[in-house]
């Protein structure tokens, strides 16, 4: 069946009402206590039947087209592949992810901006069209490997956040716009839409009155080019909050009433990847290795000091580290707040502390300051809303395998996934069940490496 796999290299564990993702965890850890302690996440693929639902409820008609960079993994794929959802790809790696379980061409979009020759080849061979375009040196080596290629114009939005610099690197003006069509038409390269990328924060809500209207203009631009423009791509900036999702519907459903009525025969889409990933992961992972030192600066602000001077200050060494499961740290402002998985005492003393990943290199600072009970080598730290970034393309550091992926999905959240028309005895081989009273042997084995 479309959207799963006749040999899935995975297991999904079918939860008893009365089972929890702590149950989960709690028990991935007694496993891992008697081997080597790797990380691993625990994915509960029921969340993003939930907010398929919660798009479909706020945002319908625009049509998902989930990025694959923000968590390929084979159990998000699949699911999100069955649920309708359509695939934003930027390689051909991603391209053949995809493809591999039977997603139709018409439900993919290359949106590379900088794409390589083969790949674009590599797209025309394997009948993807619709692909994204922003420069006039980009247009014409579509033209030479994908004679064939339905263009999206990325046209600039304007953004007053550091999020924003995107649109400073990579997006066109409405002035560059009618060269783009000068060249296509004398290419014979087809422009059937516009795609424009508007922060996630709540403050660049104007900016979609900006990027609607410009895109609005592109339309009218193409009809004096002779092109019958059919697609609207809004972009990604989605977080996950049902409260943000409906402030962004409320700024542009007047606004695409307007400009983009349903009798003008546009098809509307978007590109939310965080939305649908990053709180359905919890990443636990597991200390390797402890320092104490002299009291410094390592407090969080905004925190009372309650501690003597001759109380210590922590330095633990986790097995996932920024090049590893935390690599957003690298690039982006990740505020990874752990939980200690241990039960502690309410009065037990708390220890400015910080987390530092395996690899010993300065740059792998996980948490410069936190305040936690005194942890010991071999104790484990939970992090809520790990679903978006690496999952999928991390490499191993040092010898430090890649975390683990133990699939999960409430018996709730698989009969929502019925009532959307997906065959039970398909699905069952993904599946099995799991007691509310969990205590699964290595027999019952239900993860994949990512």
């Amino acid at each position: 069946m479309k959207g799963f796999l006749e040999d899935a290299n995975y297991s999904i564990g079918l939860l008893d009402e009365g089972a929890t993702l702590a149950d989960v965890i709690d028990n991935c850890i007694y496993e891992h206590a008697h081997t080597e302690k790797r990380a691993f996440y625990v994915g509960d693929l029921g969340k993003l039947v939930k907010k398929n639902i919660q798009w479909q409820n706020v945002m319908a008609p625009i049509k998902p087209f989930y990025p694959v960079r923000c968590n390929s993994t084979p159990g998000v794929l699949e699911i999100l592949g069955t649920l309708g959802v359509g695939f934003a790809c930027s390689s051909k790696s991603e391209m053949a992810l995809v493809q591999d379980l039977g997603i139709s061409p018409e439900n993919i979009i290359y949106t590379n901006p900088c794409k390589q020759a083969s790949q674009i080849k590599y797209a025309a061979k394997a009948g993807i069209n619709i692909m994204t375009c922003d420069n006039d040196v980009e247009l014409k080596k579509i033209a030479r490997n994908h004679p064939n290629a339905k263009l999206l114009l990325h046209i600039a939005t304007e953004g007053i956040t550091a999020d924003e610099e995107v649109n400073m690197k990579f997006g066109t003006t409405l002035k560059n716009c009618r060269h783009l069509m000068e060249c296509a038409k004398e290419l014979g390269v087809q422009i059937v839409g516009v795609k424009f990328h508007v922060s996630g924060s709540g403050k660049e809500l104007q900016s979609y009155i900006h990027a609607i209207s410009d895109a609005r203009c592109v339309f009218d631009m193409a009809e004096e080019f002779g092109f019958k423009m059919n697609m609207l791509d809004i972009g990604g900036g989605f977080t996950g909050s049902e409260l943000q999702l409906e402030e962004v519907n409320h700024s542009i459903r007047p606004l695409l009433e307007v400009y983009f009525p349903k009798e003008s025969g546009v098809h509307v889409i978007a590109e939310p990847g965080c939305y649908y990933v990053s709180s359905a992961f919890t990443l636990a992972v597991n200390i390797i290795a402890k320092k104490s030192a002299e009291y410094d600066k390592l407090l969080p602000s905004g925190v009372e000091q309650t501690r003597t001077d001759d109380e210590p200050v922590f330095t633990y060494y986790i097995n996932d580290g920024v090049y590893g499961s935390f690599a957003s740290k690298l690039s982006e402002k990740l505020n990874a707040i752990p939980e200690v998985h241990k039960k502690y005492k309410e009065d037990e003393p708390l220890f400015a502390s910080s987390l530092w990943g395996p690899s010993c290199d300065e740059l792998d600072q996980v948490v410069e300051s936190c305040l936690l009970p005194e942890l010991s080598v071999g104790d484990w730290l939970i992090f809520d809303n790990m679903g978006s970034g690496t999952l999928g393309e991390q490499s191993a550091f040092n010898d430090y395998q890649r975390p683990l992926i133990y699939y999960m999905m409430s018996f709730s959240d698989w009969d929502e996934m019925q009532d959307a028309a997906i065959a039970s005895d398909t699905l069952m081989k993904n599946f099995f069940f799991v007691p509310s009273c969990i205590q699964l042997g290595p027999e019952d084995r239900f993860s994949t490496a990512a």
